[in-house]
């Protein structure tokens, strides 16, 4: 894997809602998801345009194709008094895997986030996403062990 190659990772704008919308597509299949382009263009489309989610793209250079794409969402540490971010999604197209560009959309959203003041970047994933899982512990995330999560499924 390359580490070394320099990404240009913008915040995704209307114009790109297509692109994002395949790539978003895409994650979700890989997530076992029916594929659903309309619905997928729909939903980034209006999270794009109405946030307060942030979506930022990488690209090899400036209107080449998009790579990947990180999926922000924002929250609050009440205890700290200060914002945090969740990463919600990540996903590399599969001509941009193993090419260093997971690993800077994680540094980018690291980046975002300490300039918005917040106190963490938090994320989850799939307990069987071994490679995810690889690619946090080297960029220095630590498990969480402290908080058990429950989740209720609402109709």
């Amino acid at each position: 894997m390359t580490e070394s190659v320099n990404y240009q990772i913008d915040p995704a704008a209307a114009a790109d809602v297509p692109e994002l919308a395949g790539l978003f597509d895409a994650y979700r299949v890989f997530y076992k998801a029916a594929s659903m382009p309309a619905e997928s263009e729909a939903f980034v489309r209006g999270l794009v345009a109405h946030g307060p989610t942030r979506f930022f793209l990488a690209r090899e250079a400036e209107g080449s194709p998009a790579l990947g794409f990180v999926h922000l969402m924002p929250s609050i540490n009440t205890v700290a008094m200060r914002p945090i971010w969740l990463l919600e999604d990540l996903y590399v197209a599969p001509s941009g895997r193993r090419r260093g560009v997971a690993s800077a959309l994680m540094r980018h959203a690291e980046n975002f986030a300490r300039e918005t003041g917040a106190e963490r970047l938090t994320l989850a994933t799939a307990h069987d996403n071994k490679k995810a899982q690889s690619l946090y512990q080297r960029l220095g995330y630590i498990k969480e062990e402290h908080f058990w999560y429950y989740h209720r499924m609402l109709d």
